[in-house]
């Protein structure tokens, strides 16, 4: 289910908001191989009513497991946005769609998530890869690539015309 804020209750009052979004109503599943979701996004939030507009802040936070681009280790990543905020204004060119007197702060959560999320896990900065017999056989096989490329470039520079 959407994060909806209806219009109506914020011009009484600030609104206090706290609750979880799953993958599925982020829209996130399946956005990468590599990161997992086994709980929830939860989110506390406090939305006041501006000029035209709408201010939410607060925090946002998912424990994360991920599996490490260079050894596939699984490994947990604490993903936080701490002062998280948003502005929607009602008006004007840039106005957020009000459906049912409500706004939707699910795909402004969702972008900012997605700027978060790690784009090439490591369980450690320093990750030496997989194991040290993989990795020489890796660099037997990178050995014959080289090769396998050079020979390429030998062949593609018979054909550069000769002044």
């Amino acid at each position: 289910m959407p994060l909806l804020v209806n219009l109506h209750h914020l011009s009484k009052k600030n609104l206090q908001l706290a609750g979880e979004l799953t993958e599925a109503e982020l829209g996130l599943a399946g956005a990468d191989e590599l990161i997992h979701w086994p709980e929830p996004l939860q989110y506390e939030l406090e939305v006041q009513s501006l000029d035209n507009a709408v201010l939410a802040q607060g925090t946002l936070w998912v424990n994360l497991r991920c599996d490490c681009a260079r050894c596939l280790k699984a490994f947990d990543f604490p993903l936080e946005l701490s002062g998280w905020a948003a502005h929607l204004p009602l008006e004007g060119e840039d106005a957020v769609p009000i459906q049912d007197d409500c706004v939707d702060l699910t795909p402004l959560i969702r972008e900012d998530i997605l700027l978060k999320l790690p784009q090439h896990p490591l369980c450690e900065t320093e990750c030496p890869g997989l194991p040290a017999m993989q990795a020489e056989e890796g660099a037997t096989r990178g050995a014959s690539q080289s090769l396998d490329i050079s020979a390429a470039w030998a062949e593609l520079n018979k054909l550069k015309p000769k002044n």
